[in-house]
């Protein structure tokens, strides 16, 4: 697999780890993954049928005791530094999607800005576009 089909994954299982923080995945995190690969030119040439075989890999790591910092050790070793301000903007889109980001996925999402060793006015600048693309109008 070439490093950026690698780093793809990496970003695929960022989101899908701050879809599942809560538990279940919800319709709309799932349909945000989704439109977000489509979409985006980071997952040009991308292969959309792996995201299923994605989504059970980081269940399965995330039963383990410390499958959470095992699944982040590996989006850390797959992603380039510019990638890693784009694997936090994706995780925040996904924890928007669903119009209320809960304590877990708050607490998942400051885990990340550490693990992913953002600065803090990056982090705090894509918090902030996620938060007005998603914005509600009431």
């Amino acid at each position: 697999m070439s490093s950026f089909a690698r780093q793809q994954k990496a970003l695929v299982a960022t989101m899908v780890l701050i879809a599942a923080a809560e538990g279940e995945m919800t319709d709309s995190e799932l349909g945000m993954i989704g439109r977000l690969v489509a979409t985006l030119p980071v997952f040009r040439d991308f292969d959309r049928e792996s995201i299923p075989e994605i989504g059970r890999h980081v269940a399965l790591v995330l039963q383990k005791e410390r499958g959470v910092n095992e699944l982040v050790t590996e989006i850390q070793a797959a992603l380039d530094r510019p990638l890693r301000e784009t694997a936090y903007l994706l995780a925040c889109d996904v924890a928007a999607a669903d119009g209320v980001a809960g304590q877990d996925e708050l607490q998942v999402l400051e885990n990340l800005r550490d693990w992913l060793e953002l600065d803090s006015l990056v982090a705090a600048a894509i918090e902030r576009a996620a938060a007005a693309r998603y914005r509600n109008h009431h």
